[in-house]
């Protein structure tokens, strides 16, 4: 991570990978945690999800806000337990006290070398807002976030501008007739100039808008025609 205007941290260029954006000082707990530690920890630390840990740092589970709940819902539930619109909650989630009694598991984790696009969709898959970061032992690294998977966007404009240029311009149109122009404002990349090689601008626009931070493209490039 570099440091960007006004203190905010953004991302180098270059392969993005979850170690680039995870917080490396992840907040966790251990299997014995009680109910209203982990609820205040979650509280203090302003987090919906906590990793359950062996002694030893491995991860064995995660707690969320979502296996908390069942014990609200408990309290909340109708006083009639044969009223035909009862609706239990999770009997053993809502009587748990326990971190090792309310965890999820196994827990959905990640490597730190995965791509944040790996990390996205596992997100989505599993449905979850945090993912534990692991080793190859399993051993807590840190956690990455929803929120850290969009720091990708706060790459500055002119460093994106310098990548699509050094690794999609200048490989595919290294001799325009015209030179191709980039400019980005709000990580939106315009492209204007004329090219010979008509089949190549299609595949321009898919590389730069691969290119971790861009928002959207406008390809303006023409076909020099009869040179």
């Amino acid at each position: 991570m570099t440091g960007g205007p006004d203190g905010m941290e953004t991302v180098r260029s270059g392969p993005h990978r979850v170690r680039d954006v995870m917080t490396p000082a992840a907040v966790a707990v251990g299997r014995t945690a009680v109910f209203k530690e982990i609820v205040e920890r979650m509280d203090q630390w302003r987090v919906s999800a906590l990793p359950v840990l062996e002694g030893d740092g491995r991860v064995i589970g995660v707690v969320s806000e979502a296996d908390l709940l069942p014990k609200e819902e408990l309290w909340d539930s109708d006083p009639d337990p044969f009223a035909p619109s009862r609706q239990l909650p999770d009997l053993a989630k809502a009587t748990a006290v326990s971190a090792e009694e309310l965890m999820s598991t196994p827990a959905v984790t990640v490597h730190a070398g995965a791509t944040l696009a790996e990390a996205a969709r596992i997100m989505a898959l599993r449905h979850v807002k945090r993912l534990p970061v692991v080793n190859a032992e399993g051993l807590l690294e840190g956690v990455v976030s929803r929120g850290d998977l969009l720091k990708v966007f706060l790459r500055p404009d002119n460093d994106l501008a310098d990548e699509i240029r050094r690794d999609v311009v200048d490989i595919l149109f290294p001799a325009p007739v015209e030179p191709v122009h980039i400019v980005v404002t709000d990580g939106v990349a315009t492209l204007t100039g004329r090219v010979r090689e008509p089949d190549r601008i299609p595949l321009a626009v898919r590389l730069v808008r691969a290119v971790e931070g861009v928002v959207s493209v406008d390809c303006r490039i023409r076909v020099a025609e009869g040179e």
